[in-house]
């Protein structure tokens, strides 16, 4: 099983830490099914050197694919069906761009795996596996434990990752994932007693939930955060700026040990939001989201996506200068990117708008459409610039100072300089294979509260 990676990642002058996250659970999900005897093993080229050429040849070969991974992914899939290895691709690339895929693959797979790829195992086993399964049915009763025991957690600062949902409630113009949920349920989570049997199972206190939305369903969510309550567990989450407002349940959260949540903030020019069909956002009070979360102790990171049509050259000063303003620990910025199989993409096209189709280029680093308020280059440097801006020294102390604590001073400015300002520190920790025992500090800095 490999989740390839771009040339970035595994550059040999310097491996940036968010390569070094979390292990690839999807393909950890994907081994439970397989029987115990088979021999199987995991290749995530993030953290780890990939020698195709070792002589090895698998019967079976299965491959994620991500839009900027996608060339890296149809080398790996190319070069074992050469040798005999019988190939499956998988992931939103192959469900954005099947025709593309299935050049590569002796079957690909569209949309989740959870009810087609238990069929493919006993199709394949049988000689009779299909080109293309497409998934329907939309459950997570029957999962099986994840194989943990195949993720190299010392390459790892975040091993304890966790899904316990897939999808969205929401459907955003410019989500990559709309489309992979297409054709069937787009948001459905385990059973409560399910998703805290798979926590139980992880060591130590940090846990880091990868849901597109912890909180999406509340009945589930209530139900999970009085399942771990008293469990003295630390963890970090994403959510979105109507739940985080939503009464009482960031409490419960807060109670059953949120530390840190991830909100998609998007814009602070409203018109886009309308236009992006960000309606969770609409008529939001951003500086009440934060103000909220601050007040229960929980860390932010901001994420916000420059380039949409109301966006002009001014909107990078006042996102950096709002987002510093507010307090934010951390922030993501993007450039905006149409990625094949969104609404965005359709309407990009349609205006003759996109600039090429070089998947490795839709990074959300680059400009790879033209942008309505500014040229490309404009949205690259201002992109850059917010970057840079947000995580100056004077920003952070600035962000730091909003806090009426000195613990909480302390804190943004261990969290929030920690990611930005230690980039050496975690090359080195990554290549001599040592970046878990950071994890000790990550949770002392969220115990912080």
């Amino acid at each position: 099983m490999f989740l390839p990676a771009l040339t970035e990642a595994i550059s040999p002058l310097f491996r940036p830490i968010k390569y070094s996250l979390f292990p690839p659970l999807g393909l950890a999900t994907l081994a439970g099914y397989l029987p115990a005897s088979a021999q199987v093993s995991i290749h995530d080229e993030h953290v780890q050197r990939l020698d195709l050429d070792d002589g090895e040849v698998p019967d079976l070969v299965v491959v994620q694919v991500y839009i900027t991974s996608a060339r890296r992914a149809y080398e790996i899939a190319d070069h074992y069906r050469a040798l005999g290895s019988y190939v499956v691709l998988g992931g939103l690339h192959v469900t954005s761009l099947p025709e593309e895929a299935a050049q590569h693959g002796d079957t690909i797979f569209l949309g989740p795996g959870e009810d087609t790829w238990p069929v493919f195992l006993r199709d394949w086993a049988q000689g009779v596996a299909k080109a293309r399964y497409v998934s329907v049915n939309r459950s997570l009763a029957s999962l099986p434990p994840i194989r943990r025991d195949l993720i190299q957690r010392e390459r790892y600062l975040v091993p304890n990752s966790i899904v316990v949902s897939r999808g969205c409630p929401h459907h955003c113009d410019f989500c990559y994932k709309d489309a992979f949920f297409e054709g069937g349920k787009s948001f459905y989570t385990q059973t409560v007693d399910a998703a805290l049997a798979e926590i139980d199972r992880l060591p130590g206190r940090h846990l880091y939930f990868l849901d597109d939305h912890l909180f999406g369903n509340r009945r589930f969510a209530e139900a999970l955060f009085a399942g771990m309550r008293g469990s003295n567990r630390l963890w970090q989450a994403a959510a979105t700026v109507d739940a985080v407002l939503a009464p009482g349940l960031l409490e419960q959260a807060v109670a059953a040990g949120l530390r840190s949540l991830f909100v998609g903030f998007e814009t602070v020019n409203a018109p886009n939001l309308a236009e992006q069909r960000k309606r969770q956002n609409v008529g939001r009070d951003y500086a009440a989201v934060v103000r909220r979360l601050h007040d229960n102790g929980v860390m932010v990171n901001g994420s916000f996506v420059f380039g949409m049509d109301g966006d002009g050259p001014d909107v990078f000063d006042r996102t950096v200068d709002w987002a510093i303003g507010a307090g934010i620990e951390t922030a993501t910025f993007h450039i905006m990117t149409p990625y094949p199989g969104t609404a965005l993409f359709d309407r990009i096209a349609a205006q003759n708008r996109l600039l090429h189709r070089d998947w490795e280029r839709y990074d959300t680093r680059q400009v790879v459409f033209e942008p309505r308020g500014m040229a490309p280059s404009q949205l690259e440097a201002g992109y850059w610039r917010a970057y840079k801006d947000f995580y100056r020294w004077g920003s952070i102390w600035r962000g730091a100072s909003s806090k009426p604590t000195t613990r909480g001073r302390l804190r943004h400015m261990a969290y929030s300089a920690g990611w930005k300002k230690f980039e050496p520190m975690w090359n080195a920790l990554i290549r001599g294979r040592q970046v878990l025992r950071a994890l000790p500090l990550l949770e002392s800095v969220l115990s912080m509260k």
